[in-house]
């Protein structure tokens, strides 16, 4: 992004994108517990963040993060609550997240173990090899692009963690940590405008939503 400021703490329109990603799960019935993970030299604002809100049925915490992303969301999941039974992981810079996306990956999870929001990949793939030459190009029918949230029982997320923490596997989001140990996970068709604020161009997308109320 190239700013000094981690990008979840970047101000947009009057808030910080993270403030903006944590309301769009605050409607969720029976939600009980909200983590954020990141280094100590943010505890403070995002402890002012929680400040905002004064619903008593759900406690706000702030958890070390860790050196790699996954290192980060298993110290959130050290922390969650005994009677946590589903737990959903989501992008601080994905501030667009509907609710009834979010519902639906409840929902599914609930019933299937795992759900993750994601879209139909729109151009073609190309696989290369460390060349740049082009070895394979998949069916595009049958890829999709994920996102988050990414919601799994509590149990089931602990031990795919647990078990990739143990054969010092790195994996790319949550979902593949929980495929990795055999569990299905459900694919709930998402929308385009959840977009990860990544780049300059991305921030300046989320202004024109917020600004043109999209």
């Amino acid at each position: 992004m190239g700013s000094d400021i981690p990008k979840p703490f970047i101000e947009l329109a009057g808030k910080s994108i993270l403030q903006r990603s944590i309301e769009c799960f605050l409607e969720t019935d029976g939600l009980v517990q909200v983590l954020i993970a990141t280094s100590e030299d943010y505890f403070e604002f995002c402890s002012d963040i929680f400040d905002n809100y004064s619903n008593n049925n759900i406690v706000f915490s702030v958890v070390k993060g860790g050196s790699e992303r996954q290192d980060s969301i298993r110290n959130a999941i050290n922390q969650l609550f005994e009677e946590v039974e589903l737990v959903a992981v989501h992008d601080a810079v994905r501030p667009f997240v509907k609710k009834k996306y979010i519902d639906e990956c409840f929902e599914l999870a609930s019933k299937f173990g795992g759900a993750v929001l994601s879209v139909p990949v729109k151009d073609t793939i190309k696989k290369v090899n460390k060349d740049h030459i082009v070895t394979e190009t998949p069916d595009r029918s049958q890829l999709w692009q994920s996102q988050t949230p990414q919601v799994f029982r509590k149990e089931i997320i602990s031990k795919a963690y647990d078990s990739a923490i143990k054969d010092n596997f790195l994996g790319t989001d949550d979902s593949s940590l929980v495929e990795r140990i055999g569990k299905e996970v459900k694919v709930v068709e998402g929308g385009r405008e959840n977009l990860k604020i990544t780049f300059p161009i991305d921030l300046n997308i989320a202004e024109l939503i917020i600004n043109e109320g999209l």
